[in-house]
């Protein structure tokens, strides 16, 4: 599996954006598939992870409810909805994969597949 996250730019705070992660292959829809980002100094952290059919969905407990990751298996998209941003929101977003397993095993970052990310940046 390919992942080409995109959508990211430059956003005031208080704006919303939508990113989205492309993903190559026939067996996506089996794929949990979750969103990182890394601020500049610091580790990648977990945003957010959907189950493969979509039932299913983690948030990171900072986020407060302002995030919302969905998914189109007939398109092989995973979409994260970014609202009222913030500029500690300001980092690169990574889209992940991982085949099976717990939810869990996608939040502590064990992803068989990791996208390139895309900049978000919030400006106050």
């Amino acid at each position: 599996v390919q992942l080409q996250a995109s959508g990211g730019g430059l956003v005031q705070t208080g704006g919303s954006l939508r990113l989205s992660c492309a993903a190559s292959g026939r067996t996506f829809s089996s794929y949990h598939m979750g969103w990182f980002r890394q601020a500049p100094g610091k580790e990648r952290e977990f945003v957010a992870v959907i189950s493969w059919s979509g039932a299913t969905t983690y948030y990171a407990d900072s986020l407060e409810g302002r995030f919302t990751i969905s998914r189109d298996n007939a398109k092989n998209m995973v979409y994260l909805q970014m609202n009222s941003l913030k500029p500690e929101d300001t980092a690169v977003y990574y889209c992940a994969a991982r085949q099976g397993g717990s939810l869990s095993w996608v939040q502590s970052g064990r992803v068989d597949y990791w996208g390139k990310g895309t900049q978000v940046t919030v400006s106050s």
